[in-house]
């Protein structure tokens, strides 16, 4: 009998200076511990201050994501480390471009699309680019349905995430 798997995901934001090599050390991080990272995004959202935001969704024990963000708050120049998963409510949304050929699932892959009200960027007579944009769950639901149809190829940009309400992070 197998112990039970109590890993949790949690969407973390970390506010950081927009300097060479913050990157590598939050990774660095991760993967001097084997902790794994589902998903990592980065961008300047305040390029006046040169700072920028990544959003990294993991999981692990509740003891696991505490060291994760007790370690995080230690590295130079991190600012702030939420983890919006357990701080209130959040919105998380990710793009997602789905390629789709063959001629004979070509309506029900538009159908589908139009359900999931993902929008075709690119058409040629033997494929379909779509555009999608949601929650993860949403994007992987999706993307099965589309297995059978002739997935041919999926560019995912990873988990973007906020906190709801008039507070920033």
């Amino acid at each position: 009998m197998s112990a039970p798997n109590n890993n949790q995901r949690h969407t973390i934001a970390v506010l950081v200076d927009n300097e060479p090599g913050v990157l590598a050390r939050v990774v660095g991080l991760f993967s001097g511990r084997g902790y794994n990272i589902e998903s990592l995004t980065v961008a300047e959202t305040k390029p006046e201050a040169g700072v920028s935001r990544i959003t990294i969704v993991t999981s692990g024990t509740i003891q696991i994501i505490e060291q994760i963000k007790n370690q995080l708050r230690r590295l130079v120049p991190v600012h702030t480390v939420s983890d919006l998963t357990i701080e209130g409510p959040h919105v998380e949304r990710e793009l997602a471009l789905v390629k789709v050929s063959g001629t004979a699932g070509r309506v029900e892959s538009l159908r589908i699309a139009d359900i999931f009200r993902a929008r075709v960027v690119d058409s040629t007579n033997e494929s379909f680019v779509f555009e999608i944009v949601g929650r993860p769950d949403k994007l992987e639901a999706f993307i099965k349905l589309m297995k059978p149809l002739g997935l041919v190829d999926v560019a995912r940009t990873g988990v973007v995430a906020i906190a709801r309400g008039p507070q920033a992070l």
